[in-house]
């Protein structure tokens, strides 16, 4: 079981970060705006409108503002402000030791699930994949929003969604851990990416060709981190490419073909990732309920 941070609380202190790609302060301030009426505190880093070319300033400035962010102890939470790439460029740089014995929670998905990868396994530290500042563009509820509230305020969340032809029925629990598909692949090989033994899997990923999704399924079968999954979740797979030739598949059919021979539930269609206002939230770490039946699948934390 994974090391969760407290749950959030008024009053508490939080940062707005970037750990990838370059984002100005104005685009800041919904994100700023939301968080205050959550009743936090928000310290805004340096590294928001600092650019380097693509970057939020280069490698050293955001592993500084990261590496400070993450020792202080009045910061209960990191929100990073936007992905793209940059994440893992930087993991090697810090020093998260300090989590151990202060847990804080890390927030981010697509770019930053390599974050949220390697303080789970480097440091058994639980987080959250759930939209970053660059998603929020209003204060208005939405389910993104919403159940990103839920993860941090209460520790507890359930993504729901409808039935798919693929899907594959049954019931499992554990720990719930993944994020965008890309970047897995590119931990392969890391400590920031190890055992998927009993675990369910989460993939999600955008803006990839066809047969980059099913080299990268093949990637993970061939390093076995499919085999002995308690369950699969499969998000969204948002603009998808082909060639002039076609690949003949889809990205949840070729997901579908690399896990037929396991006996395991499958979720499909399930609303986290690269989705405009439905990106649900869900804890990186904590042990998670899914049932698959006729009617659909539902995720419990």
């Amino acid at each position: 079981m994974s090391n969760l941070p407290k749950p959030l609380c008024t009053g508490d202190k939080v940062a707005i970060v970037s750990t990838a790609r370059r984002m100005s302060l104005t685009e800041t301030l919904p994100c700023l705006q939301l968080l205050s009426s959550w009743g936090l505190q928000v310290v805004v880093g340096q590294t928001i409108g600092k650019t380097c070319n693509q970057f939020a300033g280069n490698d050293k400035d955001r592993v500084e503002e990261l590496q400070k962010m993450i020792d202080d102890k009045e910061i209960k939470a990191i929100f990073c402000a936007k992905g793209g790439y940059g994440t893992a460029r930087i993991l090697d740089m810090l020093d998260f030791s300090a989590v151990e014995t202060n847990p804080k929670w890390f927030i981010g998905y697509s770019d930053v699930t390599a974050l949220l990868s390697h303080v789970y396994y480097k440091h058994n530290l639980g987080s959250v994949h759930g939209i970053m500042a660059t998603n929020i563009k209003n204060r208005e509820h939405n389910p993104a929003v919403d159940s990103l509230h839920n993860c941090l305020f209460t520790g507890q969340n359930t993504i729901q969604s409808p039935h798919h032809p693929l899907n594959k029925m049954g019931e499992a629990e554990g720990e719930l851990i993944g994020g965008n598909l890309s970047v897995l692949y590119s931990l392969l090989g890391s400590e920031s990416f190890l055992d998927t033994e009993g675990k369910i899997l989460v993939l999600e990923d955008l803006d990839e060709y066809l047969y980059h999704i099913d080299r990268m399924l093949i990637a993970l079968k061939r390093a076995g981190k499919l085999k002995g999954l308690k369950a699969l979740v499969v998000g969204a797979f948002s603009d998808m490419h082909d060639n002039q030739i076609p690949f003949g598949f889809s990205a949840e059919e070729i997901i579908s073909q690399a896990v037929e021979d396991l006996n395991i539930p499958v979720a499909f269609n399930v609303p986290i990732g690269h989705i405009a206002t439905n990106n649900h939230a869900f804890i990186f770490g904590k042990k998670a309920q899914i049932t698959v039946s006729s009617q659909g699948a539902i995720i419990t934390q």
